[in-house]
């Protein structure tokens, strides 16, 4: 089975999970937007749903599926949060953001009741890290202290490039893709990086997802938090 597939089967799932008349994140990236799409049809049939998308990619297939969108300033908390994930360590912690859109994804995360992540097999990790990159979106401004400071902490900063410029998130701001090693303590980790004045965010979502839905050629399964009552964190 091939991967869009896989993400279509996943998407399905998740659907059975959002009740109607609900406030949806929508995330960024191919298995978001297969979740989108198949929103947008179930609601064509007459499924209430109102979505806050977390880029502007996303916005635009919402748009096309006729999906009525708020901002997130119109509402006091999403009912529940459809994304995508790079990697899933075994405590369904992430490492997000290879599409750009991390820090957006993060705040929808934060203001949600669930946050439910779909991915194929192949995201899976032992440890986060693993997969060698870790994005951190900055200021502009701010780019070459927190490139330095990035360093500093042992990883190895590359500024994203997108048509031979930096490439820049729907906020406006850089990517710095930090090539790392597997990551022996995330939450440390965390702390140091968000202490790097200019730094928005990085791509480590720790604590915030309730379940993961994982498709492949065989099967979608399901995976839970062992202690839902965590704090959130990230």
């Amino acid at each position: 089975m091939d991967e869009s597939a896989v993400l279509k089967r996943v998407a399905a799932r998740a659907l059975e999970l959002v009740p109607d008349n609900s406030i949806v994140g929508l995330g960024t990236g191919r298995a978001a937007t297969e979740f989108v799409r198949a929103l947008g049809e179930r609601a064509r049939q007459g499924f209430r749903v109102r979505g806050i998308p977390t880029s502007e990619a996303t916005t635009k297939v919402a748009q096309e599926y006729g999906i009525p969108l708020l901002r997130l300033d119109e509402v006091e908390s999403i009912d529940i949060t459809v994304d995508g994930a790079d990697e899933v360590d075994p405590n369904l912690d992430l490492i997000k953001g290879y599409g750009g859109a991390l820090v957006r994804e993060k705040i929808v995360a934060a203001a949600s009741k669930r946050e439910i992540i779909l991915v194929g097999s192949e995201k899976l990790v032992a440890v986060l890290g693993s997969r060698g990159k870790l994005p951190v979106e900055v200021i502009p401004f701010a780019y070459s202290l927190c490139r330095r400071r990035l360093a500093d902490l042992g990883l190895r900063p590359a500024l994203r490039q997108a048509n031979g410029a930096p490439f820049a998130s729907d906020g406006g701001n850089y990517i710095l893709d930090c090539g790392t090693e597997p990551i022996r303590d995330p939450q440390e980790l965390e702390t140091s990086i968000r202490a790097i004045p200019g730094v928005l965010g990085s791509g480590l979502f720790l604590g915030m997802t309730e379940r993961v839905i994982v498709g492949d050629e065989n099967e979608v399964r399901e995976l839970t938090r062992k202690s839902p009552s965590l704090p959130r964190r990230g």
